[in-house]
């Protein structure tokens, strides 16, 4: 963003429900200077980017108040205390209006509602103004039309209860929004504005402070900007960031993000990145730009609410006056027929039925470690049937150990293969990587990147670099081909215990080999029962090899209704397709090479920190911490949601039908009309919140896996995770189909897709048709 351009946050506390944001649009559009508006009903904010030379924030607080919205400036991340009383005038309405009561004793008394008209009705009358001169209608029209015509026909009680109540419901909608409104504030506040230099101990704008800059970070201070310990070490509470309740510990060389708090001790940091770039800054935006997202529910009723408010009106001009016109007796109770339809019709509750749930949904998502990126997606979660899984750094850690590394050419010292394989690796970004350079210095030999020519990657396979005029080729076994190697000379090396066979060539000549360990996430197995008690199948997709594909299965008791071994990216894309053909279907992942399946599954859910930065673009679901646990909690507060704003939907339309047929009935009660829609919003409101409500955390829960030793419990992947041949390995519900081959590793049978098609096999798994035995 350009620097004459400020972005500004307004709460405007006159914001009723989104009838009204056609009126703040268009004030908006109308200033010099205003470059872009959005506007986020729940939390009463107003979001303008404007040209600071040409409009100031004080002008645009001075247009907005024009038409009493009530709108004052919030500094980003911030918000007022919440307001313990209503205005003056508010208040004194409704004291008259009380006093108003005693008439029924004291007739004159009544007269007193009158004086509580002109005390409520200024604000009304001004937003009703300024509406009809915006050329739009919203609810203070209908409120200001309904005390006019109870004035009109003499009834000061009724007239004065309409203003008042509905300027109290202004009042107690901004005190029942306040706890959304903290919500937000707090996902976009994490970060402090200052920071510490460790060299000169002065403290300074957070946006000033440059890449690898050391900056200080005291015990109970929170780190301002994402970066790696140099020197000291503590504990870090991530929870706002991630969602975890549990410290983690920070020594050198560990990363740390801004947002989270140095619980104890003293540490320096070098930062990798601007206070703009952060994880907290992409998240905080993130969670903006999610909120101003609509869902399609939303973007239905607030459609069909256009065309709603002219048909009231129009329905209840109709009551008024064509009864007049044809002589109809009792004109009274088709007038006042008139202002009940006119007021018990007002769409407010039901148009706030649907941003308010998406809103403390979407709050709620994000205070756990889960950023979903629309109502849309959450509509969309709620609906998930199958669950697909990358394997590698998804269902396993990514956290790569070392088992084997050889030199099978005599030419090649094992020192020079290390050096080539480290050096190459120091450009991959793939976990695998970091093993390998590593594992190199561990053996004091340490990787030269800058020595690194025509660095390549090829998705599936693993990766190319030249280095002091030698081409090495690095990867799994389908790397081979590429390199020119003849078919009778390519390595075959046979796989063990869950392990995966690295390959690495200097030009078409095999000169190495290595094999990897990788271990299930802690929560796995517990992710995937919790998935099966909601009714959702899972997969795995993984571009891995058989027995470590396998070995991750057996890990996890088989949890999983079917495995996919050897996948390449398309492969992946391929299958969630022909998923989706039997149901809703999500994929998880972390990698490059899991952006084209996360982007054709109908929802994509990425590993965030520790993804790859296209999965987190591709991706509509955001997981911020590595616990897959977190995929079905998401799913039922997505499946909380749609019930609650089903919920939300029928009480609208059903407490309003009663008082609308009331009256039809000859029962016109005009403060029962007033009185169910503002309780309506309220209630509306107040059952959205219930969203935001934190609930005990389920205890126990089984490891995925319990390793004795890194040799024994894991399974592996190379670059990429994918291959050319996909195998399909059913789970343990296929038993049968299986035991009936003996063939493949580990003396499971395998199956191989090669255009099949998905189908169901038994009650809890698929198989493949047209498939061949491995």
């Amino acid at each position: 963003m350009a620097e004459r351009l400020k972005k500004n946050y307004f709460e405007v506390l006159g914001l009723c429900c989104s009838s009204e944001v056609p009126l703040v649009e268009r004030i908006m559009n109308s200033l010099d200077g205003v470059e872009e508006i959005s506007v986020i009903v729940p939390t009463k904010t107003v979001i303008v980017v404007h040209d600071t030379r040409r409009i100031s924030e004080t002008k645009i607080v001075e247009a907005l108040n024009k038409a009493r919205l009530e709108a004052t400036v919030r500094p980003e991340g911030k918000m007022k205390s919440q307001k313990k009383w209503p205005a003056p005038s508010v208040m004194a309405s409704g004291l008259l209006l009380a006093l108003s009561f005693l008439g029924y004793i004291y007739y004159p008394l009544q007269s007193l509602a009158v004086a509580a008209v002109i005390f409520g009705v200024p604000a009304i009358l001004v937003r009703s103004v300024a509406s009809i001169k915006s050329l739009t209608l919203n609810i203070n029209v209908l409120v200001l039309m309904a005390a006019v015509g109870t004035l009109a026909l003499g009834d000061y009680v009724e007239a004065g209860s309409i203003v008042f109540l509905f300027s109290i419901s202004q009042w107690l909608e901004s005190v029942a929004s306040y706890k959304a409104m903290a919500a937000m504030s707090s996902l976009t506040s994490m970060a402090p504005q200052k920071a510490i230099t460790a060299e000169t101990g002065d403290q300074v704008d957070v946006n000033t402070v440059k890449v690898n800059t050391i900056l200080a970070v005291r015990a109970g201070e929170v780190i301002p900007i994402d970066g790696i310990v140099v020197e000291g070490k503590c504990e870090v509470d991530e929870k706002t960031l991630t969602g975890e309740s549990f410290p983690v510990v920070k020594e050198q060389d560990s990363p740390v993000w801004a947002g989270t708090i140095n619980l104890d001790g003293y540490i320096s940091i070098k930062t990798t990145a601007l206070a703009k770039d952060c994880v907290v800054s992409r998240m905080a935006a993130l969670v903006e730009e999610s909120h101003k997202k609509k869902s399609r529910a939303q973007t239905f009723i607030e459609s069909f609410a256009k065309y709603y408010i002219p048909a009231v009106l129009l329905i209840s001009v109709a009551f008024a006056v064509i009864p007049a016109a044809v002589g109809v007796p009792n004109v009274r109770h088709w007038l006042y027929l008139a202002i009940v339809v006119l007021v018990s019709t007002c769409p407010c509750a039901l148009i706030l039925s649907t941003p308010v749930v998406i809103f403390c949904a979407l709050s709620k998502a994000a205070t756990t470690g889960l950023l979903v990126k629309g109502g849309n997606y959450l509509e969309t979660l709620a609906k998930v049937k199958m669950v697909a899984f990358d394997k590698t750094g998804t269902v396993t850690r990514g956290e790569f150990t070392v088992t084997d590394f050889q030199s099978i050419c005599d030419d090649v010292s094992l020192g020079t293969l290390l050096y080539w394989v480290s050096s190459i690796e120091s450009k991959s970004s793939h976990p695998m990587a970091a093993a390998l350079v590593d594992y190199a210095r561990s053996l004091a030999i340490e990787p030269v990147p800058e020595n690194v020519e025509d660095f390549q990657n090829f998705p599936g396979e693993g990766i190319f670099g030249k280095i002091h005029g030698n081409e090495i080729y690095i990867g799994n076994r389908r790397i081979g081909p590429r390199t020119g190697c003849s078919k009778d000379s390519i390595v075959e090396a046979k796989c063990t215990g869950g392990k995966t066979r690295g390959y690495v060539y200097l030009g078409a000549t095999p000169v190495g080999t290595f094999s990897l360990s990788d271990s299930c996430r802690s929560g796995a197995l517990e992710a995937i029962k919790d998935l099966k008690s909601l009714g959702i199948k899972s997969f795995i997709l993984t571009g891995d090899s058989h027995a470590a594909a396998l070995y991750a299965q057996d890990q996890l008791d088989h949890a999983f209704d079917m495995v996919y071994a050897e996948l390449l990216p398309q492969h992946k894309a391929e299958l969630v397709e022909l998923l989706k053909k039997d149901g809703t279907t999500a994929m998880v992942g972390d990698g490059i090479n899991d952006a084209p399946a996360l982007a054709a599954a109908d929802i994509g859910i990425s590993m965030g920190i520790s993804g790859s930065a296209l999965a987190m673009e591709t991706g509509h679901v955001i997981l911020m911490s590595n616990d897959i646990r977190k995929i079905p909690k998401a799913i039922k507060l997505a499946r909380k949601a749609s019930t609650k704003l089903i919920q939300n939907v029928t009480l609208s339309v059903t407490v309003k039908g009663a008082v609308l047929a009331l009256a039809i009935a000859g029962y016109p009660l005009v403060w029962a009309a007033v009185l169910t829609d503002v309780g309506t919003c309220l209630i509306v409101i107040l059952n959205s919140m219930l969203l935001l409500k934190n609930n005990p955390e389920e205890e126990g829960g089984s490891r995925c896996c319990e390793a004795t030793s890194a040799k024994d419990t894991a399974s592996t992947s190379l670059h990429s995770q994918t291959g050319s041949s996909p195998c399909c390995l059913s789970s343990s519900s296929c038993r049968k189909d299986r035991s009936t081959s003996s063939t493949g590793s580990q003396g499971e049978n395998k199956r191989v897709a090669r255009g099949g098609k998905v189908k169901k096999c038994g009650d809890q798994c698929c198989d493949i048709e047209a498939g061949v035995t491995a």
